[in-house]
């Protein structure tokens, strides 16, 4: 080696070594509201780094999608577990996220305890548009059942039988999706209301069973309206604790209670005095 060359080996490398930051330190918890058609607002919390320089967190937060059980958005019911509600994130409010329904799904393990042999399975799906804009894609699972009083093994549907199931999920699911908006549509799916009805009007076709919206996606969604997102979010335990004195009040001063005829007395007296001017009119009043 030239003598002269490579003159920084013996020096420390430049800067030094960098200090070591715990990456949760630059972090901040955010809290997840979810729609009032839910018992349970409070559906979690989320991170997300700071706002440090043109890198805005609420903008970080916006379309972020969050995927929770139907049993813990409506107060630990585990009937209801193998629902798997999608929550997305519109708006951001100090630190709160207020949420949209964003899709729903079925649980594998639920699925798979529905498929069995010697039966068969029809399946449907349907694009609906909801009256406030959304287009929303439902997915419906059915399986057949044995006649009453059977002895073969089996229940297997014949195609046009099939083709007759599917033909009544398509008009039943259209029919109720598209004459109410989200909010009414997100009411129906959650007891299965949709299912039942399903049930009843193929029975005369083939008698199925375990009919289920099995999954809804939202496939379009009209322009944000702050507004409409607010509706979403009203309702609950803390509307109805502020209009209970509010109703009390204007029940009062309709009725005219002790307090409305106390107050009332003592101004028809002094009118009264006003206008005659007498002792003797006092006396007789």
């Amino acid at each position: 080696m030239a003598i002269g060359k490579n003159k920084r080996l013996t020096k420390s490398k430049k800067g030094g070594k960098r200090k070591t930051v715990d990456p949760f330190t630059l972090k901040e918890w955010y809290s997840i509201k979810a729609p009032s058609v839910f018992s349970t607002r409070e559906a979690g919390k989320t991170l997300i780094t700071k706002t440090k320089g043109t890198k805005i967190a609420s903008e970080g937060l916006r379309g972020r999608v969050f995927e929770c059980s139907l049993a813990d958005l409506n107060g630990g019911d585990e009937e209801q577990s193998f629902r798997k509600i999608k929550l997305i994130a519109e708006e951001i409010q100090g630190y709160n996220i207020l949420t949209n329904f964003h899709g729903m799904d079925m649980t594998r393990d639920k699925l798979c305890s529905l498929i069995k042999k010697w039966q068969s399975i029809i399946e449907a799906s349907v694009d609906v548009r909801t009256t406030d804009g959304y287009l929303v894609r439902m997915f419906c699972i059915a399986f057949s059942k044995k006649m009453p009083n059977q002895l073969k093994k089996t229940c297997y549907v014949q195609g046009g039988q099939q083709k007759q199931i599917r033909a009544k999920m398509t008009t039943i699911m259209s029919e109720e999706g598209s004459k109410c908006d989200l909010k009414d549509l997100v009411k129906k799916l959650l007891p299965e209301i949709m299912g039942q009805e399903i049930e009843k009007q193929c029975q005369g076709i083939f008698p199925i069973k375990d009919v289920y919206i099995r999954k809804v996606k939202v496939l379009k969604k009209p322009k944000f309206d702050v507004t409409k997102l607010m509706e979403m979010h009203q309702g609950g335990e803390d509307v109805g604790a502020k209009v209970k004195p509010i109703v009390e009040e204007t029940t009062l001063a309709g009725s005219g209670g002790e307090d409305v005829g106390a107050k009332v007395k003592p101004i028809v007296e002094e009118t009264t005095l006003a206008g005659s001017g007498g002792e003797d009119v006092g006396a007789k009043v």
